[in-house]
Parts: C-alpha cells; structure tokens; sequence
C-alpha cells in the first residue's frame, strides 16, 4: 500500500518539528530579534513527548519493555502526559508518581489518558519516603515487568533533544542562532539543545532559567547544593531540590531566577501580546528573558531562541483562574485581572 503523505500513521509521527514563531510585541522595547520555539503543538502539548517516545523506543530495542510492560514515572504532569499518550498506542500500563504541585486538570488528563496516578506531597525533601522521587521508585520495585524512566538521572533525556530539538532550532535559524534560553527542570531540554548547538558554534550562549527556591542556580556558580536555597514554590516543572544528572552544568553560560508572581504575568502578557498560549515554565522563560535583556545580555544583532515548553491549557485553574492569581496575591493595583465575563439577562 502507498503511503499517503497527508495521513499519520499515529499521533506520534506528529512529535516534533515544532514552529519556530517570531516575538514581536512583548520584546519591541530590547534589543534584538527573540523566536518562541513553540512545543505546545507537539500531540501531547508539550516538549516532553520528544523524550517519552525516545526513551520507550530505546527501551524497546534493548529489550526491556514486553507485552504487558508498565511505564513508571515521577512528574509534574507533563512527561506523564506523554508516556500515557505513548503508552496508549503501543499498549503498555502507565503508573505516575504526581507532584501535588500539578493542578486538578493536570491529574484529570493523567488519568483520562488511562494513568493510574499517585500524588505526592510537593513540599517534603527529595529523599522523604513520600516524595514523588521514592514513591516512583517503590512503585516501580513492587511492580513487575515495569520500567521506571526516571527522567532526572536518564541520559536519554538529553539525548532525545540532541537528536531532535537542537538540529530543529540550528535548522530553523539557518545556524544564526546567538543565546538560547531555556528553563531547567530534569535539565533534559537545556542540555541536549546545549550540546547540539555548542557542537556548532561554540559561542553560543546558553541562559538558563531558574525558580526561587530552587537550588539550580547556585549550584552552577558555586558547585554547592544549599539546601537554604530551597523552600516552596509555584512554578510547576522548573528548579529542582536535587541535582539532576540530566543536567550538564558545563554547557550552560548563565542562570537567572524567577518568581512565581512574575513568570505568571508574563505568561498572560504572551498570550495577550502574541496570541500564544502557554503555560507557567513558558511565563517563567520569557520573564527571564527581559530580565537578561536588562543585564544587557543581547544587542541588535541576537539572534535568540526561547524554549516554550508547554500549552496554556494545563494551567487553567492557576495561571489563567483570577479567583487563583487573587488567592496568591499576584494582582496589584498596576496588574488586575483580565476581562470581566458579563451576563446578559
């Protein structure tokens, strides 16, 4: 039978190859051209398909993964998404580790997705017997024929965006690309894009982007996991109270840190500036961003490339709730609320 170029075999041939879209209005005020690598338009809206289906392949050829098999894993919502929606086509069971941290519709989708999902509380030390990290861990040693992914200590976590992500973004810029930015969770993203792009021009500089509370940043400086450092916050799928593996510290130039607050308000503005929808790391990305452009980190000709890396549908009851934005204290009297709905009677 011939293959039909206009039909996909499955809603994975769809992963990757996302747009890269030209910033115009949030950035007119810095200097420099800025593109959202966009990964929400990958089938299970984020960039965490790339290596659901990278690391379940891997663990195919090798063996590993049986008729039967369950796919374990810790997440804040997004990679689980994407192992569910992998799982589904190529018939494996999902069991997921949750952090508390991921909102209600997050866990809705989990489990409309066919997951069985365990949450965790978000707020406990990484070595804590209840944290998604052990949970998964103990899951994963009481359950047969299972396979923990385990994305933080992975290096096919990188890998799968040094195969795909990076030759994309060099591809798309015709190899112009000057500073990526990029938020740094199991610091999969960063890394293998990193690499990638380094590979071909070394001077290319990598900003990372990190979260208050999150010990990432000061570890890139110091080489010192400070424990101080850490303490709750909001941001879901940035920062971390570990040191990830996945994370190659070398190859990133900066970090900047966000706050919750402000990374909120920044994902509104790209949706009402840019029309793209996105969700709270994306906010996180571009407010990092500006802050970057204040320490004069661009000039008029940068070229710089930001990783978006999921959709604004996930954040409905945070982000984009004003009942939730009120209830953190993140409107003032410059920054209300959007649109009032009205009602016609």
């Amino acid at each position: 039978m011939t293959k039909n170029k206009g039909i996909s075999n499955t809603v994975l041939d769809l992963i990757g190859n996302t747009p890269l879209i030209k910033l115009n209005k949030i950035t007119k005020n810095i200097s420099g051209q800025f593109y959202a690598k966009y990964e929400g338009f990958n089938p299970g809206h984020s960039m965490k398909d790339r290596i659901a289906l990278h690391i379940i392949e891997q663990a195919e050829k090798q063996g590993i993964l049986k008729k039967g098999s369950s796919i374990i894993e810790t997440t804040s919502g997004n990679t689980g998404f994407s192992l569910a929606l992998v799982s589904i086509i190529k018939g494996y069971n999902c069991i997921l580790a949750v952090s508390s941290k991921a909102s209600p519709g997050k866990i809705n989708m989990l489990k409309a997705m066919g997951a069985k999902v365990y949450v965790c509380p978000a707020h406990v030390d990484a070595d804590d017997p209840r944290s998604y990290y052990e949970v998964a861990k103990r899951l994963h040693a009481e359950t047969a024929n299972s396979v923990y992914i385990n994305q933080y200590f992975n290096q096919l976590n990188v890998e799968a965006h040094y195969n795909s992500t990076g030759p994309e973004i060099w591809e798309q810029t015709n190899g112009e690309i000057t500073h990526l930015i990029a938020a740094s969770g199991t610091g999969g993203t960063i890394s293998g894009v990193a690499k990638f792009l380094k590979e071909k021009n070394p001077t290319i500089k990598i900003l990372g982007v990190d979260a208050y509370g999150s010990i990432l940043k000061k570890f890139h400086e110091t080489g010192e996991l400070d424990t101080k450092e850490i303490y709750p916050y909001r941001i879901e799928g940035l920062g971390k109270n570990l040191i990830p593996s996945a994370t190659d510290f070398d190859l990133i130039d900066y970090f900047e840190k966000v706050t919750d607050e402000a990374a909120a308000h920044k994902a509104r503005e790209l949706a009402l500036s840019e029309g793209l929808f996105t969700g709270y790391t994306s906010g996180a990305v571009m407010q990092a961003t500006m802050q970057y452009a204040e320490k004069n980190m661009f000039n008029e000709n940068s070229k710089v490339v930001l990783i978006l890396p999921d959709h604004g549908s996930r954040y409905m009851e945070k982000i984009y709730s004003d009942d939730w934005m009120s209830e953190q204290g993140f409107f003032d009297s410059q920054k209300q609320a959007q649109n009032e709905i009205e009602f016609i009677k």
